[in-house]
């Protein structure tokens, strides 16, 4: 059995500020496409935005 170690975090638009999304990620392989010291990018995602109805940039927040 694999264990792994996931983050949950949310998805905040970066318009109105609402948290819209839920997801996860694996900091071990975000930190092992960078280089030493680089894993601390945080996630950004172009998604669809049910307050302000259009596609925005969601920037992620830990919960």
């Amino acid at each position: 059995m694999a264990k792994t170690k996931r983050i949950l975090l949310h998805l905040v638009c970066s318009v109105c500020k609402s948290r819209n999304y839920t997801t996860e990620k694996n900091p071990d392989s975000a930190a092992a496409k960078g280089k030493v010291g680089e894993g601390k990018d945080k996630l950004l995602l172009k998604k669809f935005c049910k307050w302000c109805r259009k596609v925005t940039e969601h920037k992620e927040l830990k919960i």
